[in-house]
């Protein structure tokens, strides 16, 4: 398969981010967790009158996970030093939060390891279920809350992907969930997304997806749309794909709830999923929107549900007057505060980002008098999950989901060709997702703006299957993290692949192509206006080292590129490059976590430990200084 230069770079730039079957916690490590719960830690008291709860980027993940914050996570432009792009210890002090805390072990990378021993795994939707109807009791009853989620929740893991995101659905009617915007969800085909959406019983929103012309004006999209009691999904004067808002009376306050999808997932994503669909940031039109809901419905607060990412949420809620709080998601950003924006007119709205993985409930009161907005109070909550007991019909719908037994009729990719794993038929997703495939030498993480140790796992199967001198894997920013020590399961490795297009294929590439594309997506990660990035990571490469200067300007970042055997990339070269993920056609190779699989298993030593001999972290330049890094493994200058 031939890959252009420019495709390649829509492919890399792919922007993100399965869950583990738990394993038994050790009894001292769960003890140690009980002992340091902080007296009422889940205790917050309504300050107003309507309650916002917020969760976002679940991706998939029903059980509990771990997951490890990011050590690298690098501001450009107006948001250098500016949260989320603030790590470690000075993020704890930027925060309030103290070292050595629940809160530091959730919100940072700090001692990780060794702190996941005491508190456990994160999230869980048993376990977020019983946190959600405790917050909404303190606020005094589920009629006085809202329940927002805020995308990428239908992808992530492998029962996501086998039930076309159905599992996710059904545990978000269960959970509560009110309203929904979307990003991943969109990977799924489009008769697909409408029947979720018909089987949700909230309200899937979003301004800024439209219904092509050429869709609305033809018989097959409005009767697709009616075969799914579609009624009010589109406008088909404006164009709406989805209801752009809704507005819900909560204990007396009107409040509006705007929806804004991912703006980039046409480039970002598979079009073939979606073709009767487009996206885009649409700043004009929210403006218009937010101006036209005020006169028009006089609402006593507006606040979007967005998947921005948080960068462009700040920048929007700057430049479009009448938002009072935004609820945002994408980047999976763990703020356990939010960020005060003064808009064009003076305004003051209220940015948050509640992570990722079902690790945080953001809670927002609103204080509404007399139809004025009073006041508004925030705080996020970490779910640690050996704090909370499972609720019952929650995880009974979990344990009863997992036990369905895979079939030849599940659709694993877009060829017909790897339409279902024969070997997979007739087992239970429990089965499967339960395999023991190795056990670790490090800690296996993705989150980061570069390499990452479970990326380093998925270069280096890519580079066994193709015999590649480089493999290029995405800087999504799903993915679940592995302890040291602690089995890989086939489910971790599901966490990491699980996409509707994951096929794998080889190309040729010349030297001066391959740095280009590292250019491209470096620019994606490290424009300075955040308008112009994607909001994923840095594409991860393996079997290749190079000199990255992140404050450069695009085709000037990367420089010294060596293959793993000391080769200077040269431009007139050509050399053979693995990946997957395609957005375009979708390649002939095997399907990523098949290949993952076989490699993890071939290469586990006789003691059945996998071992990672090089971790091909890029030198950093020019960053030294930024409070966006801290503790780099590779070389830093």
């Amino acid at each position: 398969m031939t890959v252009s230069r420019r495709n390649f770079v829509k492919i890399m730039g792919v922007a993100g981010t399965a869950t583990t079957v738990p394993a038994l916690i050790p009894a001292h490590a769960m003890s140690k967790s009980k002992d340091v719960k902080p007296e009422d830690f889940y205790s917050v008291p309504m300050k107003g009158n309507a309650r916002i709860l917020h969760i976002t980027d679940v991706h998939g993940q029903l059980n509990p996970v771990y997951f490890r914050e990011p050590n690298v996570n690098l501001g450009v432009g107006d948001a250098y030093g500016r949260p989320p792009h603030v790590v470690g210890k000075k993020l704890l002090k930027r925060m309030g939060l103290k070292q050595n805390s629940p809160e530091a072990y959730a919100y940072t990378y700090l001692n990780f390891e060794n702190v996941a021993k005491i508190y456990g795994r994160t999230g869980g939707y048993a376990h977020i279920k019983t946190l959600l109807d405790r917050l909404r009791q303190q606020a005094g009853g589920q009629k006085n809350t809202l329940t927002l989620d805020g995308g990428d929740l239908w992808q992530g893991s492998g029962t996501a992907l086998w039930t076309r995101g159905v599992d996710m659905v059904e545990a978000s009617n269960i959970l509560g969930v009110d309203v929904m915007v979307g990003h991943w969800e969109f990977t799924y085909k489009e008769e697909e997304v409408l029947s979720n959406v018909a089987l949700f019983k909230g309200d899937f929103i979003g301004q800024n997806v439209r219904v092509k012309e050429e869709a609305i004006m033809g018989d097959e999209y409005p009767a697709m749309v009616e075969r799914f009691d579609g009624s009010g999904l589109y406008d088909e004067d404006v164009g709406y794909a989805f209801r752009p808002y809704v507005i819900k009376e909560i204990n007396g306050a009107r409040i509006c709830i705007v929806g804004q999808a991912f703006p980039r997932t046409g480039n970002a994503n598979p079009q073939e999923f979606f073709p009767d669909w487009s996206f885009g940031l649409r700043e004009d039109d929210m403006i218009d929107l937010v101006k036209e809901i005020r006169k028009n419905e006089k609402p006593d607060a507006i606040v979007l549900l967005s998947h921005n990412g948080m960068d462009v949420d700040i920048k929007m809620a700057e430049n479009v007057p009448g938002l009072n709080a935004v609820f945002g998601g994408h980047t999976h950003d763990g703020m356990p505060k939010p960020i005060e924006v003064k808009n064009v007119e003076g305004g003051t709205c209220l940015v948050t980002n509640a992570g990722s993985n079902g690790k945080y409930i953001g809670v927002m009161d609103f204080d509404v008098q007399d139809g004025k907005l009073k006041s508004l109070s925030y705080k996020m909550l970490p779910i640690i999950t050996d704090w909370l007991p499972a609720d019952k019909e929650m995880d009974a719908y979990i344990k009863q989901m997992r036990q369905t037994k895979y079939s030849d009729k599940i659709v694993e990719s877009r060829t017909k060709k790897f339409s279902y794993n024969k070997s997979r038929v007739g087992k239970t997703f429990e089965e499967i997702l339960s395999e023991k495939l190795a056990i670790t030498d490090r800690l296996l993480y993705r989150r980061g703006n570069f390499m990452g140790t479970w990326d380093q796992v998925l270069c280096n199967a890519l580079r066994h299957e193709y015999k590649a001198d480089v493999a290029m894997s995405a800087g999504v920013r799903w993915g679940t993290t592995t302890l040291k020590g602690d089995w890989i399961t086939m489910e971790d490795v599901m966490t990491q692949c699980a996409i509707t297009y994951g096929e794998t294929y080889v190309s040729e590439m010349s030297g001066h192509d391959l740095l280009n594309v590292l250019e491209g997506v470096a620019d994606n990660l490290f424009d300075p206006d955040p308008y112009l990035q994607s909001g994923g990571d840095m594409v991860r490469v393996g079997g290749l080292d190079y000199t990255i200067d992140p404050t450069k300007p695009i085709y000037e970042r990367i420089t010294d590129a060596r293959l793993d055997n000391g080769h200077l990339i040269e431009p007139n070269t050509t050399y053979k490059v693995a990946g997957w993920a395609s957005v375009n056609r979708a390649p002939d190779g095997r399907l990523m976590w098949d290949i993952v699989h076989d490699y993890i298993l071939t290469q586990r030593s006789k003691d059945k430990i996998l071992r990672l001999p090089k971790i091909n972290h890029p030198k950093l330049i020019g960053v030294s200084k930024n409070p966006g890094i801290a503790d780099y493994p590779g070389e830093l200058a």
